[in-house]
C-alpha cells in the first residue's frame, strides 16, 4: 500500500460500507452514566472512549472499564492504531496513586489497565505498572484486574516487575499473523511477543492474546497462528474480532469477516487449547473480560473473602 500524503495531490483510501452485522448499540443507561461521570470528573484516560469501542455502552452498564496509563502519546507508530505518536513529554509518578483512588470511586467488577510503549525509558514504565497493580488491588479488593502489557522491547527484567505485582491476568496481544508485523506492527516482533506470553504462563499467571482479522491476513494464516501460540505458550484465552480502519490514512480494511467465519474460528481455537474463546466482529480485548477472570481465576473467592473481611471491620469496631 502506498498512501501520497503531499498537500497538493492529496489521495485518501475510501473507506468501506459496514456490513450489516455490523452494528453497535448507543451507550446509555444508569450505569454507564454513572461511570462517564467518574470518568470525566477525575480526568482518566480510558481506552473505551480513545478507540471509541462498539462495547462501551455494555461494558461500562455491567461494570467493566478499560483505563490507560503512562500518558496519551506512544513511542511507536503502529499501522492499526490511533493513539497519537512522539515523545511523551513526561512521566507522572503520581499516577498510580490516583488511577487506585479513581478506580475505588467506580465500584467497578472489573478493570482492565493498559498503557502506551515507552520505549524511552529504560524500563518500559515497568514500575509504573507494578505499583499501579498493588496500589489498585489495595483500594480495591473486590474488584478482579487484568493487563494488558507492551512488550517493553524484550527487557524480561521489566515483564518480571509486572508478574510479581500479580494482576489476575496479564495479557499481550499479538495482533495479527507474522507475516503482517512489518506493516501492522513495525517496531514489535513476532516471536519476542510469544517469548512474552511464554513466560507469562511458564509464571503461573492467566495469560492472553488477542489478534484482529480482516486487515489483510488469510483464514489459514489464523489457523497457523493459533498453533504456534498455542505451541509456544499454552495461551489461556484468545479474542479474535473485525478490524475497523480508525482513518483513512490507517491501514485499509481487506475484508469484512462473516458471523460464520469467527464462529469457526472460535471453535478451531477451543480444539487447539484455549480455555476461552471470544470470536465475533465486535469481539475487542476486553470484550466479556470479567466473565472471563471469574471463570479462570480466584478472584471470586478474593472477592467474598473481601466481603467477609469488610464485615468483620465493621462489627468489631468499638
Amino acid at each position: 500500500m502506498v498512501l501520497n500524503n503531499q498537500a497538493d495531490l492529496p489521495h485518501q483510501l475510501s473507506t468501506k460500507k459496514k456490513p450489516d452485522w455490523l452494528r453497535a448499540k448507543v451507550p446509555g443507561g444508569p450505569g454507564y452514566t454513572r461511570l462517564k461521570g467518574i470518568m470525566d470528573e477525575h480526568r482518566l484516560v480510558t481506552v473505551c472512549q480513545e478507540a471509541g469501542c462498539p462495547n462501551m455502552g455494555e461494558c461500562w452498564a455491567r461494570g467493566v472499564a478499560t483505563i490507560m496509563i503512562l500518558g496519551d502519546t506512544c513511542t511507536r507508530a503502529c499501522g492499526f492504531c490511533n493513539v497519537k505518536t512522539g515523545r511523551p513529554p513526561t512521566l507522572d509518578l503520581d499516577e498510580p496513586r490516583r488511577v487506585a483512588e479513581s478506580l475505588a470511586l467506580m465500584g467497578l467488577k472489573h478493570v482492565v489497565i493498559t498503557s502506551v510503549n515507552r520505549d524511552e525509558l529504560a524500563d518500559g514504565g515497568a514500575a509504573v505498572w507494578a505499583e499501579t497493580i498493588v496500589r489498585t488491588k489495595q483500594a480495591c479488593p473486590k474488584m478482579s484486574i487484568e493487563v494488558l502489557i507492551p512488550d517493553f522491547e524484550g527487557n524480561w527484567d521489566a515483564l518480571r516487575q509486572v508478574i510479581d505485582a500479580r494482576p489476575h491476568i496479564i495479557n499481550h496481544n499479538l495482533e495479527t499473523i507474522r507475516r503482517m508485523y512489518p506493516a501492522v506492527r513495525p517496531s514489535a516482533k513476532f516471536d519476542r511477543s510469544l517469548e512474552l506470553l511464554r513466560r507469562v504462563k511458564q509464571s503461573g499467571m492467566v495469560s492472553k492474546t488477542g489478534i484482529m482479522v480482516g486487515i489483510g491476513e488469510r483464514d489459514d494464516e489464523v489457523l497457523g497462528l493459533l498453533d504456534e501460540v498455542q505451541a509456544a505458550s499454552e495461551c489461556d484465552i484468545l479474542t479474535i474480532g473485525q478490524y475497523l480502519q480508525p482513518t483513512r490514512n490507517h491501514l485499509p480494511i481487506d475484508r469484512w469477516v462473516t458471523p460464520a467465519q469467527f464462529d469457526t474460528f472460535k471453535a478451531e481455537g477451543l480444539a487447539r487449547g484455549f480455555k476461552v474463546v471470544e470470536s465475533g466482529a465486535l469481539v475487542r480485548s476486553s470484550y466479556h473480560a470479567d466473565h472471563q477472570a471469574d471463570e479462570l481465576t480466584s478472584v471470586t473467592a478474593d472477592r467474598e473473602q473481601a466481603s467477609v473481611s469488610a464485615l468483620i471491620a465493621r462489627t468489631t469496631r468499638p
